[in-house]
């Protein structure tokens, strides 16, 4: 569909809304797609890439025609902002089963800590453009 970097996330998650609010202000050259895992865009992408559809418990970042999840995509997104944040790609060095760990402790809870929406968000004008439908 696109050769640019596409992050697949829970659209009714406020924890991973915040995260595509915090991408799309660092990511200097704008150049990060979004779609929520629920819209059929992000469906058309996980069954593309063989994922399973019903799984919201990680956020997907596609780049040159791979698919990474959990702790290694969030990884991999920081090497696409401004700032400090491409240096945290480092800590690939850590082994995934303990940054996996720390992702999954952090994806259960976050409904609890962070809560839901009752519908995806819905961007603004201004980045509209940068989310697949």
């Amino acid at each position: 569909m696109t050769d640019q970097p596409i992050i697949l996330f829970d659209g009714v998650c406020n924890f991973c809304n915040n995260a595509v609010n915090f991408t799309l202000k660092r990511n200097s050259k704008a150049n990060i797609l979004f779609a929520p895992l629920q819209s059929e865009a992000g469906i058309k992408f996980l069954l593309q890439y063989n994922l399973p559809v019903d799984d919201m418990e990680s956020f997907i970042f596609i780049e040159n025609g791979v698919a990474y999840k959990q702790s290694t995509a969030g990884l991999r997104v920081c090497r696409h902002l401004r700032g400090l944040w491409p240096l945290c790609y480092g800590l690939m060095i850590i082994p995934r089963f303990i940054r996996n760990g720390v992702y999954n402790w952090i994806a259960k809870n976050r409904y609890k800590w962070f809560g839901i929406r009752q519908e995806c968000m819905i961007p603004t004008p201004e980045v509209k453009a940068r989310f697949l439908s």
